[in-house]
């Protein structure tokens, strides 16, 4: 028996790549399709403790600088003194939501926000139409 030791062999791996291809594509088209649900069972919350409903103060800013905090009428040169003596008697935990008109400078409602971030209040929002 005589072996040529110059010979090379030649390894085809067409088969394996095929079959790869194919599981990858079956991977791919059964993943998204996949649910996992695992039930747990949570602990009983405390009835004793109710969480109470902090209401929100509401700050309105019309064209002509108008301020209104929750029915109260502020000056817009004086807003950032009187907002604070004023939020004294808030709870800071409140949400704030600053309304203004789209027409206004966009310094005035930041020098508002400001004023609110300045009085404690860490929830504010600008509210929009949509």
């Amino acid at each position: 028996m005589n072996y040529d030791w110059d010979e090379k062999p030649e390894l085809n791996i067409t088969p394996l790549v095929d079959v790869m291809l194919v599981l990858l594509v079956v991977l791919m088209v059964i993943a998204p399709n996949i649910i996992f649900e695992e039930n747990i069972k949570l602990p009983q919350g405390s009835t004793t403790e109710q969480l109470s409903k902090i209401p929100p103060v509401h700050i309105t800013i019309d064209k002509e600088g108008n301020i209104k905090v929750n029915k109260r009428n502020f000056l817009l040169n004086a807003f950032t003194d009187n907002f604070f003596l004023y939020a004294k008697k808030l709870d800071k935990k409140a949400t704030v939501l600053i309304s203004a008109d789209k027409t206004l400078d966009y310094g005035v409602v930041m020098s508002i926000l400001a004023a609110v971030k300045q009085a404690g209040f860490s929830e504010v929002s600008l509210a929009t139409n949509g």
